[in-house]
């Protein structure tokens, strides 16, 4: 038995090139599908970051606002939202403002909103203000 397996083991010479070339052309079309995926999934995960932080920057206006922090019952600037919200995008600038819409939602102006990949911009119907109001953000996040 020990000499057979000696046998078939010194026949063994390894890959040839055809089957070599095969698998890197295996390889090289993975990658081709792989990378403009990953590269899209990348895009989009920093698109929801800057929608999610935007719902944060208005549930501290909230907060705010109940604490009669803001300049009126129903706007805050930047400036005063500082100490209630805390982001990983964007800073808060003094223009960005929320405001509590009559119907009782809020609608925010944020300067991050400007780097949305074209995908979610075009979810946002007020976009070219950096403008949302949180109905439609929660929409282009997926949400109804």
């Amino acid at each position: 038995m020990r000499n057979l397996l000696n046998k078939k083991l010194k026949n063994e010479k390894g890959m040839t090139l055809i089957e070599l070339l095969a698998v890197i052309v295996i390889l090289a079309i993975i990658a081709l599908i792989a990378i403009p995926a990953i590269g899209n999934i990348i895009s989009n995960s920093k698109s929801k970051a800057i929608l999610a932080d935007a719902t944060t920057i208005i549930s501290g206006a909230k907060t705010a606002i109940a604490d009669g922090a803001c300049s009126t019952s129903t706007k805050c600037t930047g400036t005063e939202l500082k100490d209630f919200v805390e982001i990983s995008g964007t800073a808060l600038v003094a223009t960005d403002t929320v405001t509590k819409n009559a119907d009782g939602g809020y609608t925010i102006v944020y300067t991050g909103l400007k780097d949305l990949n074209e995908k979610y911009k075009a979810k946002l119907p007020d976009n070219s203000e950096n403008k949302a109001t949180q109905k439609e953000i929660a929409t282009a996040m997926g949400g109804k």
